[in-house]
């Protein structure tokens, strides 16, 4: 009482899902509403994406927010995010593009401080967790508590990791490849979506 449930097909002209190029949707979606609660179980769960539509709640279109484990968002459309990143960064970050291999200027860098999200500046990664993995991006065996999320890929094949803060796109994680590091995990990522911040500065 005081909820209904509402099925939503992926394919459906409902404005309340405004197509934006980063967000894929299962086959059915199903999302709760009451009086004070908006939850979609394959949209909040799984990435933390919630889409906003235009409405008569002065909404505005194409605003994406992404809570972070730590409390803070950033919300900007896609048009902000176009007039703040390069052509390049927005197509890795916002459309989960891939840079070519070993063309990424934090490959094969080893500097000391911290790796940032290069679309909102949060903290991601130390220095001290990156190692050569020979696979020409940059690899981390652990990312900053809260600072990374992560959400199967539709095929299932492989998991996005993503910044918690803004969504933007960093990479892929994977496990068990034997590397000699404490978590056996590479978190494989675009050199674009990074910005460095050295510890002396």
């Amino acid at each position: 009482m005081g909820s209904q449930i509402l099925k939503i097909s992926p394919f459906a002209s409902s404005s309340i899902f405004n197509a934006t190029p980063f967000l894929r949707f299962q086959a059915k979606t199903v999302v709760t509403i009451s009086k004070t609660q908006f939850r979609s179980n394959s949209l909040v769960s799984s990435s933390g994406f919630v889409p906003l539509s235009n409405n008569k709640r002065g909404l505005s279109g194409g605003v994406v927010a992404m809570a972070s484990a730590t409390g803070g968002s950033v919300q900007k459309s896609e048009e902000e995010w176009r007039a703040i990143l390069s052509p390049e960064q927005f197509r890795i970050l916002r459309q989960k593009g891939t840079e070519y291999p070993g063309t990424g200027e934090y490959d094969k860098f080893y500097g000391e401080g911290i790796y940032q999200c290069a679309g909102c500046g949060t903290p991601l990664y130390k220095s001290t967790t990156k190692f050569n993995s020979g696979c020409g991006w940059p690899a981390f065996f652990e990312g900053l508590p809260g600072a990374i999320n992560r959400t199967a890929d539709p095929d299932g094949r492989r998991i996005e990791i993503t910044c918690a803060a803004c969504g933007g796109h960093l990479g892929h994680v994977f496990k068990g490849e034997g590397f000699p590091t404490p978590t056996d995990e590479r978190h494989c990522v675009n050199s674009i979506s990074l910005k460095f911040a050295p510890a002396n500065s």
